[in-house]
């Protein structure tokens, strides 16, 4: 499993930066991050509970926090701060971030919810 050697918040360009120990490296937008949230309240307790995240366009990361050698705490602005983002679910979220950023926008649009840009 590859691990991170760099976490980079850039608060300005509403991104995180996070290279990994296979020499890959990923930017994950704040918007991506919060509406991919690990969390019970995103995801839900088992397959079919996830529950769409809505205008989350502007939300921004103002902390990240570690969580032993596993893992790190994302606390955005919206207040939501309950996912714990583990080195798997990261580098699986960077590696097909263009078809879940596709999937969550479709879901988007069949369930009426225009994305403001």
């Amino acid at each position: 499993m590859p691990k991170p050697t760099e976490i980079r918040l850039k608060k300005d360009a509403r991104v995180i930066v996070i290279t990994f120990d296979d020499d890959s490296e990923f930017e994950y937008t704040f918007e991506y991050l919060r509406v991919h949230s690990p969390s019970a309240e995103v995801r839900g307790h088992s397959p079919g509970q996830e529950t769409l995240q809505t205008g989350k366009n502007d939300v921004v990361v103002t902390r990240i926090d570690p969580v032993g050698h596993y893992a790190v705490r994302f606390v955005f602005d919206d207040g939501h701060d309950t996912g714990l983002y583990d080195w798997q679910y990261l580098y699986n979220l960077g590696r097909d971030m263009d078809a879940n950023w596709l999937r969550y926008l479709d879901r988007l649009e069949a369930e009426g919810y225009p994305r403001e840009k």
